[in-house]
């Protein structure tokens, strides 16, 4: 991992960047069927080729910034699916190198002195997209700090040996869990993230937590490299920037989605967060 700042060294370069859109919504587009537990992730195993194809098409229509598909993939997820622990370690280290692959042919053909180099940031979502039940839309675990510490550290260790450009810790409902994320990026020197959290209005996240609350606790830690918002309803987003640039003087990453509400019974988005599964109507860089 490089120790330098992706983020910032982009935006030296550059007003903004701009993330990509929804994977699985133009996986879905594309005609496959993400309606089990592990979402777009079912891919690297079953059709990898799809996922860096979506990686391509958004790097050509101007992504900077491509997001892994390890939002859900996890070695137990896998696992539920009868592969041994090796297999689906290489499955999630699998979804950085599509994207690297990706963003390698489109600067091939694309590069340029007067646009920063595209990023991968691998995606981390919260412990609630592991058990799929649409917890992490809410952020009530019922397991302590030191216990989802224990749950991310692997899937941290196996997406950093890929060597993305920077982790995506994305769709948090809870400080606590940003806090366990935030000490393990601080475990690993020389390791980039940023940090962004489901809101549930103007002012608070999932769990209730005021924004800028989570700013503080966020600002000075080391390897956290910007802070914002996604999955939440675009009526809120102006507000919680306001909220966040207040406390902080990192960067702002925000990516809301169109305002559909996940079912985990059903395993359905139904009108009303959306994560990796539903979609991204927006993505704008720094604030």
């Amino acid at each position: 991992m490089p120790t330098q700042d992706p983020i910032a060294a982009s935006l030296a370069r550059a007003r903004y960047l701009i993330v990509d859109g929804a994977l699985a919504t133009e996986l879905q587009t594309r005609g496959h069927d993400l309606s089990g537990d592990l979402w777009s992730a079912r891919l690297l195993r079953d059709d990898p080729a799809a996922i860096r194809d979506v990686h391509a098409a958004y790097f050509s229509a101007g992504a900077d910034i491509a997001i892994t598909a390890s939002y859900q993939a996890t070695v137990e997820g896998f696992q539920r699916l009868g592969l041994d622990a090796a297999s689906a370690e290489a499955l999630i280290q699998r979804s950085v190198t599509l994207a690297q692959e990706a963003r390698d042919a489109h600067w091939a053909t694309r590069k340029s002195d007067d646009i920063p180099y595209p990023l991968v940031a691998a995606s981390v979502g919260p412990y609630g997209a592991y058990l799929a039940d649409g917890s992490e839309y809410r952020g009530y675990y019922g397991i302590d700090r030191a216990a989802l510490a224990d749950f991310h550290r692997p899937r941290l260790a196996t997406l950093l040996a890929a060597r993305p450009d920077l982790l995506a810790i994305e769709t948090l409902p809870s400080l606590d869990e940003a806090l366990a994320l935030a000490d393990l990026v601080a475990e690993r020197p020389g390791t980039q993230a940023w940090i962004t959290f489901s809101a549930r209005d103007a002012q608070h996240i999932s769990d209730g937590t005021p924004i800028a609350e989570c700013a503080r606790a966020l600002r000075d830690r080391p390897g956290i490299c910007a802070i914002g918002i996604n999955c939440t309803a675009l009526e809120h987003i102006e507000s919680l920037i306001g909220e966040i640039r207040a406390e902080c003087t990192l960067p702002i990453i925000v990516y809301p989605n169109s305002g559909e509400h996940y079912d985990g019974v059903t395993k359905r988005w139904h009108a009303g967060c959306a994560s990796d599964a539903a979609p991204v109507d927006l993505a704008a860089g720094s604030g």
